[in-house]
């Protein structure tokens, strides 16, 4: 597996996923605190603005089972990429990852959201023995949709009514994309 890609790594133009640093925890205070900053499709109302704190006190935001990246170019911070453990067979502790991402406004439009998301899968597949990472989003968010298909990432289906959103309960669409089609992919390129 190609591993120079990645976080540890930039894209041909400068593209990098890194853990938050303490003074850029304002990015996700600025998430969290103003509706349009995380975009409609990821406003869910508001919450504790001191939980992602807690939680960088408690793991800089890189824990066992979950966790969240800087989306960065250059000096500009421009969203990020988490992850979070989904456990598929307890008895075989067998898991996968479900990740996400939020780009802030000046961020979106501009393929960035893609690249991260591949960055992030091949990280993730580089070190977990994981076979599967996967992303699910509003049936109605086309732009996330086409982000991950970009990416690589398949549609397997549609989840009805598992979103709550702004007074009703909205569809999701699940996509994954598998261990040996990142490597397929990297060998091609």
């Amino acid at each position: 597996m190609n591993t120079t890609r990645g976080p540890d790594h930039d894209d041909d133009d400068g593209l990098r996923l890194r853990p938050f640093a303490e003074d850029e925890l304002t990015v996700l205070d600025r998430i969290r605190a103003e509706p349009g900053a995380s975009g409609s499709f990821q406003w869910f109302g508001w919450t504790d603005p001191e939980a992602w704190r807690r939680q960088w006190a408690e793991d800089r935001l890189l824990g066992r089972d979950q966790g969240k990246l800087l989306v960065v170019r250059g000096a500009e911070r421009m969203g990020l990429v988490s992850w979070r453990r989904i456990d598929i067979n307890p008895l075989t502790h067998s898991f996968c990852w479900n990740i996400g991402i939020v780009l802030l406004p000046e961020a979106r439009g501009r393929g960035v959201g893609a690249r991260a998301q591949r960055m992030l899968a091949q990280y993730l597949f580089a070190h977990s023995p994981v076979t599967r990472v996967e992303a699910d989003t509003e049936a109605e968010n086309t732009a996330e949709r086409r982000a991950l298909e970009k990416a690589g990432f398949t549609q397997e289906g549609v989840l009805r009514s598992i979103v709550f959103r702004d007074g009703r309960w909205r569809d999701a669409v699940l996509y994954s994309i598998l261990r040996h089609e990142i490597e397929d992919s990297e060998k091609e390129s």
